[in-house]
């Protein structure tokens, strides 16, 4: 909610000004998670200042994991694993985001935002310029390929608002000589968000899912639960 919250306020403390519109690429690493070098983060977090003996610890976590599949009865052979992060490990999302703390925009006019294994380029294009934005674009590209991230060009979409009378048409935007895809709307961190940055398909799906919810609840109610089950069951799923 923080993340959608700022991006929000640079783009609308953007707008105010004459001759200006915003390009945002919400950008898709494959398998985030799995691809962390252990060694690479190493080096990360001893620039950071973490102890040494913590590094060499998460180092250690990292390294030679044992890993196998079991179905039923049946067990695979085990693979021994020295990349990424495990799944469901509440060390990954950290991991993972000190990882990439390194990954920032140099530019004032171009905001990185990132949460876990989302990553948002927003370009705050005043006069048409749109070097520094595309500049940008192409050094995430670069950063990505010198720590093993993959880029997923198929699932990586731009948004561009634009909120003047008559718009101009834009060059599309290029990454590893693939045109990202522009698209009108995108969920963002679950949010909801439209090219007109207005809020009424995005309330309306809000309401139709509390309406659902609501119908499970009335039926609830007919078979006389507790207060404290039908308040539990409302504040878990509403």
């Amino acid at each position: 909610e923080h993340a959608v919250n700022v991006g929000l306020h640079y783009i609308l403390q953007h707008l105010d000004k004459p001759g200006t519109y915003a390009r945002i690429s919400f950008v898709d690493f494959s398998s985030a998670f799995n691809t962390i070098i252990p060694d690479i983060l190493q080096n990360k977090l001893s620039q950071l200042s973490v102890p040494t003996s913590i590094c060499q610890w998460i180092t250690s976590f990292l390294t030679d994991r044992q890993q196998l599949v079991r179905l039923g009865k049946l067990t695979s052979g085990t693979c021994t694993i020295s990349t990424g992060a495990p799944q469901g490990c509440v060390l990954s999302p950290l991991l993972f985001s000190l990882y990439t703390n390194d990954c920032t925009s140099k530019d004032p006019s171009v905001k990185l935002l990132k949460f876990a294994d989302d990553t948002t380029v927003i370009g705050l294009i005043r006069d048409g310029d749109e070097s520094a934005y595309r500049q940008e674009v192409e050094q995430l590209s670069l950063w990505r390929s010198h720590n093993n991230l993959e880029l997923n060009t198929l699932k990586t979409v731009e948004m561009t608002v634009d909120l003047r009378r008559k718009p101009p048409v834009l060059t599309p935007l290029t990454i590893m000589n693939s045109t990202v895809a522009a698209v009108d709307s995108f969920k963002f961190l679950g949010t909801n968000i439209y090219q007109d940055l207005k809020w009424d398909i995005h309330i309306d799906s809000i309401v139709k899912k509390a309406q659902q919810s609501l119908y499970f609840l009335r039926q609830l109610k007919k078979f006389n639960l507790p207060q404290a089950l039908m308040t539990q069951f409302y504040s878990a799923v509403i």
